[in-house]
């Protein structure tokens, strides 16, 4: 079993803490992602599993090993960086050979493992080439080639697309994903990059400050984000924040702030209570607002079109309401103009509130 198992683990730097009282268990076959802004110790944690990282306090267990004292050749496991760092001086084949050949491994297995990895990633026509003869796709495949050779029981990915460009990154992120789906392998991928998350991630854990914030499938964070951390870092264009004023109770209760006043929705009455004067965090996704009417209860609001930023098929607004900058993610049929003078729809359903103090999701009531 290939499972990965943090038990309150927690890295310090003398007085600094780079990872606190971590802890998730990753499943056998999973592909895990762990992604937050730099810092907030997500790669921290995967140079743990690797064994390059001491582990200050806690257990971290491979399968049903304890390994925070075992060396990282003994540990089952293949790392891939963001830096290539191939031998320039040998061939493809050679550079997915040396691993295995440092291992003593019996020459014809060598031969066996080197050409079906080559084939499973699409190199089998470059085996003979040195690494400047590559394109920075086909050095990256050569990377993840060198990891799967070693037929590891987890494989560990340090943002291993950053050198890549955007056509390429979209390109070789399909292949990692196909690539997982073949070897059913455990996979724990970190990247700051929350789009990679979305895209490639089964469960996607979500860190900050050293902490870790929320861990879910990526459709779960997305609806359903335990803070305002998680809800601003899940999603692109990010979530937009309006701070706000509870007014009057039960079914008059309203939302207030500059120059505009929101109902409460009904879901969220019991959360809230009925204490006039508290304060919240409204959220709501770029994605969800427009300048037409919505078929669910909204409410709206007049605001000017500051930024219009075409996409093709659809448009970013920027636009001001109630002092904050508010962006709107809306079909390119709208034909927006800067200046022009907008109504801007709400949903009430699609709506988040987050309590301004603790910054958490309130819960939804079954209303």
């Amino acid at each position: 079993m290939a499972t990965v198992t943090f038990d309150h683990v927690t890295k310090k730097y003398g007085e600094v803490v780079a990872v606190d009282d971590f802890t998730l268990q990753i499943q056998d076959g999973e592909f895990m992602v762990f992604v937050g802004p730099s810092g907030c110790g997500k790669t921290t944690s995967l140079r743990m599993i690797a064994g390059l990282e001491d582990i200050t306090t806690g257990t971290l267990a491979i399968g049903d090993k304890v390994v925070n004292d075992i060396p990282p050749k003994d540990r089952d496991i293949a790392m891939v960086f963001q830096s290539y760092a191939l031998y320039p001086h040998m061939s493809v084949f050679d550079n997915l050979a040396f691993g295995l050949k440092l291992r003593k491994v019996d020459k014809k297995e060598i031969d066996r493992r080197v050409k079906e990895a080559a084939e499973t990633i699409q190199l089998t026509n470059l085996l003979q080439r040195k690494p400047k003869e590559l394109s920075g796709g086909q050095r990256q495949r050569v990377a993840l080639g060198r990891a799967i050779v070693r037929e590891p029981a987890v494989f560990l990915m340090d943002e291993p697309l950053s050198n890549l460009d955007a056509k390429l990154r979209v390109q070789t992120r399909a292949e990692i994903a196909r690539l997982h789906q073949r070897l059913k392998t455990t996979i724990v991928y970190v990247t700051h990059d929350q789009v990679e998350a979305m895209t490639m991630g089964q469960r996607i854990a979500v860190m900050s400050q050293a902490k870790l914030q929320q861990v879910g499938p990526p459709q779960e964070l997305y609806d359903h984000p335990a803070n305002k951390f998680v809800a601003g870092f899940i999603g692109s264009p990010s979530m937009n924040f309006l701070p706000v004023e509870l007014s009057g109770s039960g079914e008059t209760a309203v939302l207030r702030t500059d120059g505009l006043q929101i109902p409460l929705p009904s879901h969220y009455r019991s959360a809230v209570g009925a204490v006039t004067g508290g304060r919240f965090v409204i959220g709501i996704r770029p994605e969800h607002l427009d300048v037409a009417p919505l078929s669910g209860p909204s409410t709206t609001v007049q605001a000017r079109a500051d930024v219009v930023e075409y996409l093709g098929n659809e448009e970013l607004l920027h636009v001001e309401i109630a002092g904050t900058d508010v962006v709107a993610v809306v079909s390119a049929d709208r034909r927006v103009r800067p200046d022009d003078v907008l109504t801007v729809h709400l949903p009430l359903d699609k709506m988040h509130l987050f309590d301004a103090e603790t910054e958490l999701n309130l819960p939804r009531s079954a209303a």
